[in-house]
C-alpha cells in the first residue's frame, strides 16, 4: 500500500513539475537540476500567464484613473492584496503593504522606528544567524537614533540559544527582529516565546518570514509579531515584490519611508497630510503586474495539496542529508532537528565555490558563499558553504543524480 501511495505521490509531483516550464531547461547535455530555491523559487505557468495577461489587457495606472483599464487593474491589484491577507491570516487588508521585497520591508520599519521609536541607550535585539537585510538597516537605525544592537548567540547545532536570549531581553529592549527560518541552515526558529517576552517588556517585534513562507503556512496572529515581512519571488511569485504586514495600530504610527504620489491626502507647501492605510506606506506607482503575479502565486499554491507538498520536502530533506553525511570529508553546517529543506555543507578538501562550479558544469544549480550571513559564517569559522535548497517540485531522482555528481566532483578535488 505504501508503495502504491509513493507512486501516486510521485505522479502528483510530476503533474506539478509540468506546470513549471523552466524545469525543462537543458544545460549543455544535462537536464537542469535546480537546487537554489532559497535564493529564488521557480514560477508556475499560472503566474507567468497572469503577468502576461495584465500587460496585454489591463495595463494602466491604478487607484486614480477614471477609465475602464484603471478600474480593472485596480480591482486585480486589490484582489491580490486580499489573497495575501487571507494567506497570512491578517485581520484587515489595509495591514498588507506591498513592497519590493523583504529588504525593502525591513528598511521601511527600521527607518520609521529610528525616527519615532528608538532613542539613545535603547537596545535592538537580533540573532547571530540573521541575513544582512536584517542587520544593516538596524545598524543604520542605530546611527540615526543612538540605539545599540545586541545579539542572541546560536548553538553548535545552529539553533538559537534560548537561555541566553531570555537574559538579553530586558526593559532596554525596544526592538526584537529575527528570522523565522534560517536561509543559510534551514533552522526553524522557535520564535513565539521570544516574541511574547519582548512584547511583555514593551518592545516592538519584527519577524523575517522570507524563508518560512515558502515552506509552510503562516498565521501572523498566532505568531504574534508586530511586523512580518517576506518576498514574493521566494513564494513562486515575481521578483521585485514583497509584503510588509503590520498590526494596524502600529502601522498607523509608522512614519512613511517614501513620500510622493498615492501616499497623500492633501499637499500644500506649508504641510502635507498623509493618506490612510495601506496607501500612506505605498508611495508612487507600485509594481502592479508583480503584485497581481504574487496574488496568482498564492492562489495557485492554495489550490495544491499542502500535505503532499510538505511531505515531499521532508522526504527530500532526509535524502539530501543522508547523501551529504555519507560522503567522506563533508560536514553539514546547521543540524537542528527542526529544519526546512535546506542543507549547507563544507568540505575539508575544497572551497565551496569550486564544488559549486563543478556541479554547475553537470547541470546542477546550487548556491555557494556566505549567503548574506557573514556573521554566521564567522561563528562556524568557515569562508562559506555549499547550499542545496529544495522545493516540492524537486525529486528523489534529481537527488540521485546529485549524489553521483557530488561523488565525481569530490573525487576530482581530492
Amino acid at each position: 500500500m505504501s508503495e502504491e501511495l509513493n507512486q501516486l505521490n510521485a505522479g502528483e509531483i510530476q503533474r506539478i513539475r509540468e506546470q513549471f516550464p523552466i524545469l525543462e531547461t537543458r544545460i549543455g547535455k544535462n537536464q537542469l537540476i535546480y537546487f537554489d530555491n532559497a535564493a529564488t523559487s521557480q514560477k508556475p505557468d499560472a503566474v507567468i500567464k497572469s503577468i502576461d495577461s495584465y500587460y496585454r489587457s489591463l495595463n494602466a495606472n491604478i487607484h486614480r484613473g477614471a477609465h475602464y483599464l484603471a478600474d480593472k487593474g485596480t480591482a486585480a491589484f486589490e484582489s491580490a492584496r486580499e489573497k495575501v491577507r487571507d494567506f497570512i491570516g491578517a485581520k484587515e487588508s489595509c495591514e498588507v503593504i506591498f513592497t519590493s521585497g523583504t529588504t525593502a520591508g525591513i528598511n521601511m520599519i527600521a527607518a520609521g522606528l529610528a525616527q519615532s521609536w528608538l532613542r539613545k541607550g535603547d537596545e535592538i535585539l537580533l540573532t547571530e544567524m540573521e541575513h544582512h537585510a536584517n542587520i544593516v538597516p538596524w545598524q543604520m537605525a542605530c546611527e540615526r537614533s543612538g540605539a545599540e544592537i545586541r545579539v542572541i548567540p546560536i548553538t553548535d547545532d545552529g539553533e538559537l540559544d534560548l537561555e541566553a536570549a531570555e537574559k538579553l531581553i530586558t526593559e532596554k529592549t525596544r526592538v526584537l527582529s529575527l528570522m523565522h527560518v534560517s536561509n543559510a541552515m534551514g533552522t526553524i526558529n522557535r520564535v513565539q516565546g521570544l516574541i511574547q517576552k519582548a512584547k511583555a517588556f514593551g518592545a516592538l517585534t519584527v519577524l523575517d518570514c522570507a524563508q518560512s513562507v515558502a515552506h509552510f503556512r503562516l498565521n501572523v496572529q498566532e505568531l504574534g509579531p508586530d511586523f512580518a515581512v517576506f518576498s514574493g519571488h521566494k513564494l513562486l511569485g515575481p521578483t521585485g515584490t514583497g509584503i510588509l504586514w503590520g498590526r494596524k495600530e502600529v502601522l498607523e504610527n509608522l512614519p512613511p519611508f517614501l513620500g510622493g504620489g498615492e501616499m497623500i491626502k492633501e499637499v500644500r507647501f506649508e504641510k502635507t497630510t498623509y493618506n490612510e492605510l495601506p496607501f500612506r506606506l505605498e508611495a508612487g506607482t507600485p509594481h502592479i503586474a508583480g503584485g497581481i503575479g504574487l496574488g496568482a502565486a498564492i492562489e495557485w499554491l492554495t489550490q495544491q495539496d499542502q500535505s503532499l507538498l510538505e511531505n515531499q520536502e521532508k522526504v527530500l530533506l532526509q535524502r539530501a542529508t543522508d547523501i551529504i553525511q555519507s560522503q567522506p570529508g563533508l560536514r553539514i553546517i546547521g543540524t537542528s532537528a527542526q529544519k526546512v529543506s535546506v542543507v549547507s555543507f563544507v568540505s575539508d578538501k575544497a572551497h565551496p565555490s569550486d564544488i559549486g562550479t563543478l556541479l554547475d558544469q553537470q547541470g546542477i544549480a546550487v548556491r555557494t558563499g556566505h549567503h548574506c550571513c557573514q556573521p554566521l559564517m564567522r561563528r562556524f569559522q568557515v569562508p562559506g558553504t555549499v547550499r542545496i535548497s529544495l522545493a516540492f517540485y524537486n525529486t528523489l531522482e534529481e537527488l540521485d543524480s546529485f549524489e553521483r555528481s557530488l561523488a565525481r566532483v569530490m573525487g576530482m578535488l581530492g
